[in-house]
């Protein structure tokens, strides 16, 4: 997954290992629930860096790592071992308030259920995150955002006046509003149908080529994967191939010589 070059001169580096060059990197990082027998190794050695604007897609087999992989990549989860960067910014260690900051700045979330607010408008859903942190909105970049994504004429209504695809298209708008480092999405379009689910896609698509952004996915769906530039494969915790450019029928085979 990584360039076998020895960079221990440059920050960041560990021996055996390059720098971290990517908007988001990882080195040598292992992960575990439980202890002696019992213990479950969910990550192990796992070194990869996911390039800037770029869509990314995590696969194996149930239980092979990959949600675990993006838990701890967005600071969601800890590490038993190795190190973690977000853009240049080492998060191995960093204290919880410090953490929480750099999720809030430079971290955006999608998830398979939309978890927006009852009770607030579409444009509130919008910019919750950045009301909360006292922030001001950019009205220029949401307007970008709100057109891009086909929500001009739905940012009054309330999520219950949305379909499921325009709730997803919020939670995207959401989740691009404060331009962060990277989105990390975990099976978001697990709650659509194949149709609308395309329609996110795609638009997660765009958000790489047309806003720069880069794009971290975890899914079980060969098509969802398809989208990406990139689908990086898990096995028993473990990194065990990547496909580039690639097909549902390729992704498919791929996931059969994995036991998937």
């Amino acid at each position: 997954m990584t360039s076998s070059t020895t960079s221990t001169d440059l920050p960041g580096a560990i021996p055996g290992f390059p720098a971290p060059c990517g908007a988001v990197s990882a080195r040598a990082v292992s992960k575990s629930y439980g202890r002696g027998e019992t213990a479950v190794h969910a990550l192990r050695d796992v070194s990869l860096d996911f390039e800037p604007e770029r869509f990314t897609a995590i696969m194996g087999p149930s239980g092979s790592g990959k949600s675990t992989l993006m838990h701890c990549l967005a600071g969601l989860d800890s590490i038993d071992a190795g190190r973690l960067w977000i853009g240049d910014t080492e998060i191995t260690g960093l204290p919880d308030a410090a953490l929480t900051r750099l999720r809030r700045d430079r971290v955006g979330f999608v998830f398979q259920a939309f978890n927006l607010v009852p009770t607030l408008t579409a444009e509130q859903n919008i910019t919750l995150p950045v009301a909360l942190a006292g922030g001001t909105v950019d009205t220029a970049w949401l307007q970008r955002i709100s057109s891009s994504l086909g929500l001009d004429d739905r940012l009054s209504h309330r999520p219950h006046e949305l379909s499921g695809g325009q709730q997803q298209r919020v939670a995207v708008a959401r989740a691009l509003l404060t331009r962060p480092d990277v989105i990390f999405g975990d099976e978001p379009t697990g709650n659509l149908d194949s149709v609308t689910g395309g329609e996110v896609l795609s638009l997660l698509r765009r958000s790489c080529s047309e806003m720069g952004q880069s794009i971290i996915m975890v899914t079980h769906d060969p098509v969802a994967a398809s989208y990406a530039d990139r689908v990086v494969l898990m096995k028993d915790g473990a990194l065990v191939g990547e496909l580039e450019q690639s097909t549902p029928e390729t992704i498919l085979g791929a996931l059969a010589a994995l036991g998937a």
